[in-house]
């Protein structure tokens, strides 16, 4: 899935003096402040098309009778996270008119990308994928395309809301919401659908209900409105004119090709490994989890299980494994607990080849849910650090959208084969492959970290 913001990325310009240390109060007053409120509604907004393009998503069409090699594939949906950086560029730098006028550059690219995916959330609601998969394929891109556009204009809102003493309570404050929203679109549309259904079906083989999803997905469409108040109500951050380019060459040379060659004149030889590491890191959770819930579905676990376990010990065990992966970077560093996180996240896929041979047990879905999670949390926070330290301020919104980014394209391509390769060799087998797939990632990891203790930075590049 696409990631949270981390707070203020670094650049390669020397750290300037810290500054003094506020007192305890001060700084939890700090998430009371009304720009880490607005970030909290803004971080739910953005946490909530995610899942129900794709998690949540595969589960109703599943549960439609939908086959899961066509599920596989449609999970190609998520790449427009992965082809962000292509249009941030114009998130960052043009106006839409007429917003840009009415809200100003940043508000209202926010407003336009949170109106598509509320339109792209109800066409899905109104489309029965059992009658007709088309529509809801093309509904589910446009809520895809919305996310990823409010995600670029985010950063850069975010990063403009306030100076750099204040960015970890931004940036705090945007991943609880982001966290709230997904446990919403998560567990709490299967609640809301498995609330809906009306009663048992003559035939209690299908239990499958459309009306059911459609009122889950119109209530996820309204939730919505939640970032969509908090736009219309906040002030348009304060950021700098953009000087009008003389021509198209010079527009683009900025806007495009900047940013993408600082990072190699700073990294230089390192770019590349780098970049592999980016790209491959959460290749075992990413395949991973297209299958999950199909997999659950034909486990014979209920809606109402499902969500029961992902709402309790899932969110529990994700925030625990993200507090336990931000302390122990701090303790330890950053690249030894991305180690430490690529090791958990490919064993934990074990789990469920465990689960898929141990048969029907809410136990056996707890104990591997909380397991699961837990590894993701603490790989999730070591990965924001390590993507944090890349980035050069100047370029903050560009420069994390292809990083993010990159993090899903090659993932999210090849779990698209995902629902075949189950088809042809079965659960455990799958499981225990998409374990086998993070083996290289720990060799990148162990690779980036020799070369950043060899000395290797910015400028010195070993």
């Amino acid at each position: 899935m696409p990631l949270p913001p981390a707070a203020t990325p670094l650049t390669d310009t020397p750290a300037p003096t810290p500054a003094p240390r506020r007192a305890w109060l001060a700084a939890w007053r700090a998430y009371l402040e009304p720009a880490s409120l607005r970030m909290f509604t803004l971080g739910f907004s953005a946490g909530l098309p995610l899942l129900l393009v794709l998690g949540t998503l595969s589960f109703w069409l599943r549960e439609a009778g939908i086959d899961r090699t066509t599920i596989g594939y449609l999970s190609w949906v998520g790449l427009a996270y992965g082809f962000k950086w292509v249009w941030a560029p114009l998130v960052d730098r043009m106006p839409v008119p007429p917003l840009t006028t009415l809200l100003g550059r940043r508000r209202g690219w926010l407003l336009l990308s949170q109106m598509l995916v509320m339109a792209g959330l109800v066409g899905m609601a109104f489309n029965d994928p059992q009658q007709s998969l088309q529509p809801v394929v093309w509904c589910a891109l446009a809520v895809a395309f919305g996310s990823a556009t409010q995600d670029i204009a985010l950063d850069a809102f975010r990063i403009e809301s306030a100076d750099a003493d204040h960015q970890a309570a931004l940036a705090a404050s945007y991943q609880t919401g982001y966290r709230l929203a997904m446990i919403w679109a998560g567990a709490g549309v299967l609640w809301l659908a498995s609330r809906a259904e009306t009663a048992p079906l003559a035939d209690a083989a299908q239990t499958y209900q459309h009306g059911a999803w459609k009122t889950a997905y119109l209530v996820m469409a309204a939730s919505m409105l939640v970032g969509v108040i908090t736009v219309l109500l906040s002030p348009e951050p304060a950021h700098l004119p953009l000087l009008p380019a003389r021509n198209a060459a010079e527009w683009l040379q900025g806007a495009l090709v900047e940013p993408f060659a600082d990072f190699l004149r700073r990294y230089r030889g390192q770019a590349v490994l780098i970049l592999a590491l980016i790209a491959t890191y959460r290749i075992s959770d990413v395949v991973m989890g297209i299958m999950a819930n199909p997999f659950y579905v034909d486990m014979g676990f209920t809606k109402a299980e499902v969500a029961a376990v992902t709402k309790v010990y899932g969110v529990i065990m994700t925030l625990a494994g993200a507090f336990l992966g931000g302390a122990l970077a701090m303790r330890f560093g950053v690249m030894r607990v991305l180690m430490l996180g690529a090791v958990l996240s490919a064993a934990s896929n074990l789990l469920f080849a465990w689960l898929a041979g141990f048969g029907h047990s809410v136990t056996g879905l707890i104990f591997v849910v909380s397991a699961d999670n837990l590894a993701g949390g603490i790989a999730s926070a070591a990965f924001i650090a390590y993507l944090s330290s890349l980035t050069n301020v100047n370029y903050s919104a560009t420069q994390y959208a292809l990083f993010s980014s990159m993090m899903l394209l090659l993932p999210k391509w090849v779990a698209g084969f995902s629902g075949r390769y189950v088809d042809a060799f079965g659960y455990e087998q799958f499981f225990v492959t998409t374990a086998l797939m993070g083996v290289p990632v720990l060799a990148l990891v162990w690779l980036a970290s020799r070369r950043q203790a060899q000395g290797a930075s910015p400028e010195n590049p070993a």
